[in-house]
């Protein structure tokens, strides 16, 4: 039997936009519970992008956010034995935290830059459809459709 549904936690709006998602990106690139830090490597990333775009730096990213949030993913079902990835749909607050999750990992991977320069490229490489974000949320769809037929296994 499994135990409770643990609580959702508030994510906290951060104090220059007042966005919960921009919070939520802060949280998620904060190292070592050094948020000061984070919230300087986010807010310097959504200048430069206001800088490179000439348009509104929230736009942009939302825009970039919504081009790399996964729609389907794969999830193990254990049925008689054999387990089976069961291609399912992606809820938008999942989605959202996966996509910046993305973000984070590909600009940490990346070499030779400052994290703002970055996360600034990862968000615009995602808000032109390209770049490696859009290539995991790709690879996860693929492999959602490659295993449709489980799908009648989902409830």
């Amino acid at each position: 039997m499994r135990r409770r549904k643990a609580p959702k936690r508030q994510v906290q709006a951060d104090p220059k936009y007042n966005s919960i998602v921009v919070g939520q990106l802060i949280n998620i690139i904060m190292q070592d519970g050094k948020k000061t830090k984070s919230q300087g490597m986010v807010y310097g990333a959504l200048d430069l992008i206001g800088e490179k775009m000439k348009e509104d730096s929230l736009k942009v990213f939302f825009a970039a956010l919504e081009n790399a949030r996964p729609r389907l993913e794969v999830r193990p079902r254990r049925i008689g034995g054999a387990t089976y990835q069961v291609p399912m749909e992606v809820t938008q607050e999942r989605g959202i935290s996966t996509a910046l999750r993305w973000i984070r990992d590909c600009a940490r991977s990346k070499k030779g830059k400052s994290m703002e320069n970055k996360i600034a490229d990862e968000v615009l490489s995602a808000f032109k459809n390209e770049g490696s974000v859009i290539k995991k949320k790709e690879d996860m769809h693929k492999m959602a459709e490659a295993n449709k037929a489980f799908a009648h296994f989902k409830w």
